[in-house]
């Protein structure tokens, strides 16, 4: 070490200075506007169409019918790229991209997500439950 005097500089000009990095696991970022995380999928908006199982370039989704106009969504997680194409094809908006993206897991089957089909309550009271 030739010059002491320039490394001991920077230290001392760097230790006043606060983190460059967050504190993760404890303190959350926001994601932007815009972020690619999980997909959401809305059983009520869905029409049958299929095109976001058409265009998915992983083939991580399956769109399957359970009744009259009533459609369940599986996605794979460990397929998936998070590339959106599956919201921005879909003609009425059931899918949409959220902002978790905290995702790790230790077994595959963590990453199948089903989103059951809701039944409207015969009653006619507005409730709403989940088809099997």
């Amino acid at each position: 070490m030739k010059i002491p005097g320039k490394m001991a500089k920077e230290v001392l000009k760097n230790s006043v200075k606060p983190p460059a990095t967050c504190n993760y696991p404890y303190e959350k970022a926001e994601m932007p506007e815009g972020f690619r995380g999980r997909m959401e999928f809305d059983s009520e908006k869905c029409i049958g169409c299929r095109i976001c199982m058409r265009d998915c370039p992983a083939s991580a989704i399956t769109i399957t019918k359970v009744g009259e106009k009533l459609f369940e969504a599986e996605f794979r997680l460990d397929l998936c790229i998070f590339c959106e194409q599956c919201a921005e094809s879909c003609p009425k908006g059931a899918i949409k991209a959220t902002k978790e993206y905290e995702l790790a897991a230790l077994d595959r089957v963590c990453h199948r997500i089903t989103f059951h089909a809701k039944v409207k309550d015969a009653s006619g009271d507005g409730d709403v439950t989940e088809a099997a």
